[in-house]
C-alpha cells in the first residue's frame, strides 16, 4: 500500500514492527499440560486458551493480574436518517449508567474481577453523517486511533473490548458492506429493536453511504474515517497497542469486530493476538468471524455490545488458566501415568 504522507502514515508503519507469537512459550504449556493429571486433550478449547496466553505474552507461565474491559463510548450522524429507535441522548444516559454501575458489563466484570475503563468520546460532536460526508477527517481519525491506543495504558495483561453508541450496528454494517461487498441487507441487522420500515431505512443509509464513499474505499483506513465512527477508530487502536505491547485481546460482538476487520484488512497478521469472546445475534457477525479466521468462545444468543460477550469469555480464560496453573501433576498427586 502506497504512503500518503498523511496522519494515516503512523498507522501503517505500525504493521511491520508487530511481534509474533512465542513458539517456544507454546511447547513449555504443552508440556507442563502433558503432566497435569487428566487425559491429554480433556479440556479441549481450555488448553489451547492458554496456549494462546502463553503465545502472546510471550511467557511460559501466563499470568492474569489486571484483565480490563475498555468500553469506549461515541455518537453518530447517521442517527439522523432514522436508523435507531432511540435518539441520540440514550448514549450519554447509557456513559451515565456504566458510571453508576448500573449496566449489565458492570455486573459481569465484579462477577469476574475485571477492572472496567469507560472511555467519552466526544459525545456532544457525533461524527458527520456518513451518507452525506466522511465521518471523521484523516488528522481526526488518526487522533482517535492514538487516543486507542493510549487507553490500555496502566499494566493491563488481558484485555476485553466493548462500545455502545446509538447508531453504530449501522456503522458497522457499512464497514463489513465495504470491505466484503455482497447486498448491504447481508450486513445489516436489527440493532437496538427496528421495526421493518427502520430496517429498511438502515439498509438504505448503508447503500447510500458506501456509494458515496465508493472510490476510497480500496483503503482500509479510508474505510475506518469515511464510514466509521470514533469508537472504530479507538478500538483500532487499543488493538494494536495491545499488540505492540504483547497483551492478548478479547473481542466482543458485531460492532467491536468491524474494528478488527478495519485492521484484518490492512494485514491480516494483525489481530493474531486476538480471540472471538462470542458470537453475537445481530446481523452477520458469524459470517464476520468466518471471514476474521475467529472461533468464538461463546454462543449465548447475545447482541448487548458494552463488551459483555467478551467480559463473559475473560472469566472462561481464566478459568482456563487457573486449571493449567493450579491442577496438580500426576507426580505430585502420587496418581499413575499412562501406561507405557
Amino acid at each position: 500500500m502506497a504512503a500518503s504522507g498523511l496522519p494515516f502514515d503512523d498507522i501503517r508503519n505500525l504493521l511491520p514492527m508487530m511481534p509474533e507469537a512465542s513458539d517456544v512459550c507454546v511447547g513449555e504449556v504443552r508440556a507442563r499440560d502433558r503432566e497435569l493429571t487428566k487425559p491429554p486433550g480433556a479440556l479441549g478449547r481450555m488448553e489451547e486458551i492458554v496456549e494462546h496466553l502463553a503465545a502472546w505474552q510471550g511467557r511460559s507461565q501466563p499470568l492474569i493480574l489486571r484483565p480490563l474491559t475498555a468500553v469506549f463510548v461515541a455518537n453518530h450522524g447517521v442517527v439522523a436518517q432514522g436508523v435507531s429507535p432511540y435518539p441520540q441522548a440514550v448514549t450519554r444516559a447509557m456513559l451515565e449508567n456504566f458510571a453508576a454501575g448500573g449496566a449489565a458489563i458492570n455486573q459481569i466484570c465484579a462477577t469476574f474481577d475485571i477492572g472496567l475503563k469507560v472511555f467519552e468520546l466526544a459525545l456532544d460532536i457525533p461524527t458527520k453523517d456518513i451518507t452525506q460526508d466522511a465521518a471523521m477527517d484523516e488528522a481526526a481519525a488518526a487522533a482517535t486511533f492514538a487516543f486507542g491506543m493510549e487507553a490500555i495504558a496502566g499494566g493491563t495483561d488481558l484485555l476485553a473490548l466493548g462500545e455502545m453508541g446509538i447508531g453504530n450496528t449501522t456503522i458497522a454494517a457499512a464497514i463489513y458492506f465495504a470491505l466484503y461487498g455482497g447486498k448491504a441487507s447481508d450486513w445489516v441487522g436489527r440493532g437496538t429493536g427496528v421495526d421493518d420500515a427502520g430496517l429498511a431505512r438502515k439498509i438504505a443509509a448503508v447503500e447510500k453511504a458506501v456509494r458515496l464513499h465508493g472510490d476510497h474505499l480500496k483503503d482500509p483506513l479510508e474505510v475506518m474515517r469515511r464510514l466509521g465512527g470514533r469508537e472504530i477508530a479507538a478500538i483500532a487502536g487499543a488493538i494494536m497497542a495491545a499488540r505492540m505491547e504483547r497483551i492478548p485481546v478479547i473481542l466482543d460482538g458485531y460492532v467491536v469486530c468491524a474494528a478488527a476487520a478495519i485492521l484484518h484488512a490492512l494485514d491480516p497478521r494483525a489481530i493474531d493476538h486476538c480471540v472471538a469472546g462470542h458470537v453475537s445475534a445481530e446481523g452477520a457477525h458469524a459470517d464476520v468471524l468466518r471471514r476474521l479466521g475467529k472461533t468464538p468462545l461463546l454462543d449465548l444468543g447475545m447482541r448487548l455490545g458494552e463488551g459483555t460477550g467478551a467480559a463473559l469469555a475473560l472469566g472462561i480464560v481464566k478459568a482456563a488458566l487457573a486449571c493449567h496453573r493450579d491442577m496438580a501433576t500426576f507426580q505430585q498427586a502420587n496418581v499413575p501415568g499412562k501406561a507405557n
